[in-house]
């Protein structure tokens, strides 16, 4: 493996995901400024967020960097969602998530599908398979994140800080991420978990 090779695995063997669609319902207001159309959208506006909330059992969504003192450039995103049909089954989430590392010139960014999503209060564990790379030998491979939506300053944590790097890790169980040790960088972003409830 050659030098850039090796520089591409470590980025992607330290970085996290891509674009939380963080899918805005924000109507237009309509025409000029009375009272009662105001308060009509903002009514029709919290119904609509109301109903999204209540037809998903659990989600991850966002997008951030992480911090690093050298200055590594290292975004991670998050798509991710639990129909409220699904509650029973972590294993029907859908969607995707991405992320990149880049230092001085070199590094990798990856995509995957999701395969589970698992959330508690506001700490998510994601995995999902490689689709898209441009890291040999990625695709295909199951990786897992773990997100702590703190409010403040996000927390972020990844199964290749004790596997090995996605390349060389084989048969990673489906939602199996590592504690949030990495931190946010402040100002680049927000992740947000909306939390499951199981019926038990």
């Amino acid at each position: 493996m050659n030098r850039r090779t090796k520089t591409a695995a470590l980025g992607l063997g330290a970085a996290l995901l891509v674009t939380a669609g963080a899918t805005g319902a924000a109507g237009a207001a309509g025409a000029a400024g009375a009272a009662g159309a105001a308060a009509s959208t903002s009514t029709s506006t919290s119904a609509s967020a109301s109903g999204e909330r209540q037809r998903e059992a659990a989600a991850l969504t966002g997008r951030a960097k992480l911090y690093r003192s050298a200055g590594d450039d290292i975004t991670f995103s998050f798509d991710a969602h639990l129909a409220a049909k699904d509650n029973d089954d972590p294993l029907k989430a859908t969607g995707t998530f991405e992320w990149s590392h880049y230092a001085g010139g070199d590094g990798a960014w990856a995509k995957a599908e999701v395969d589970c999503l698992l959330t508690g209060g506001k700490v998510a564990v994601v995995s999902g398979v490689v689709t898209d790379s441009d890291l040999p030998g990625a695709k295909g491979k199951r990786v897992g994140i773990t997100v702590h939506d703190t409010g403040r300053q996000d927390r972020l944590g990844y199964s290749w800080a004790s596997v090995g790097n996605p390349v060389e890790t084989k048969d990673l169980p489906k939602c199996v991420g590592s504690a949030p040790f990495e931190k946010v960088k402040k100002g680049t972003g927000d992740f947000t978990v909306v939390p499951w409830n199981p019926k038990f």
